[in-house]
């Protein structure tokens, strides 16, 4: 009889601001919501009807910084000022259990994942064109102009790493774009190996 267990597997979804990202995120639940999504740690205020605990964690930078003293997360950046992690709680349990976890988090986070857990997939989301990118985020009307300019330069900066990626996919149509990358999550557990 053999002691390998099953192990879940990692994926990581990232992708631009104005991509869709979180659109997509969200129909993906809707469709498969037996799928386990880690929730980030994030030093930002709630936006909405964000609830802390489904869809961040949110802390003070002062306990952010506590948990990154404290080696408690596997991954973690900062984005326009504020903090954003994985904690090694959100990930690590999960995959150990059998289950498979999809992260969405930024492409510094997505290769820092990839190190620690060679056999993750990461999918970069991307939109038609940068134009097509700017055109979504000027049409939002939720960032000043000093904002936006942040926001799309960090977007040229994302597009520079998703040949790093395993799958890029773009994001022209919701539902084709969806569709892919469910494609990509349907793929069967590996088993044995070292987390």
């Amino acid at each position: 009889m053999s002691n390998v267990v099953p192990r879940g597997k990692v994926y990581v979804i990232s992708a631009p601001s104005g991509t869709g990202k979180t659109t997509v995120i969200k129909r993906i639940k809707e469709i498969h919501p037996e799928i386990r999504f880690s929730i980030s740690a994030a030093t930002r205020n709630p936006r909405g009807a964000e609830v802390s605990g489904k869809d961040y964690h949110f802390m003070s930078k002062t306990e952010f910084m506590k948990k990154v003293e404290a080696d408690e997360f596997v991954e973690w950046e900062e984005v326009f000022g504020n903090l954003y992690g994985t904690l090694k709680s959100e990930l690590v349990d999960t995959v150990i259990k059998g289950e498979d976890v999809i992260l969405e988090i930024d492409v510094k986070g997505a290769l820092n994942i990839k190190k620690q857990f060679p056999e993750s997939v990461l999918i970069f989301l991307q939109p038609p064109s940068i134009e097509e990118l700017i055109a979504r985020l000027t049409g939002r009307n939720t960032e000043k102009p000093e904002e936006l300019e942040r926001r799309i330069a960090r977007a040229e900066l994302e597009f520079s790493f998703s040949d790093k990626f395993d799958h890029c996919v773009i994001n022209n149509d919701l539902d084709a774009c969806v569709n892919e990358v469910l494609l990509l999550i349907s793929k069967p557990k590996t088993f044995g190996g070292n987390l």
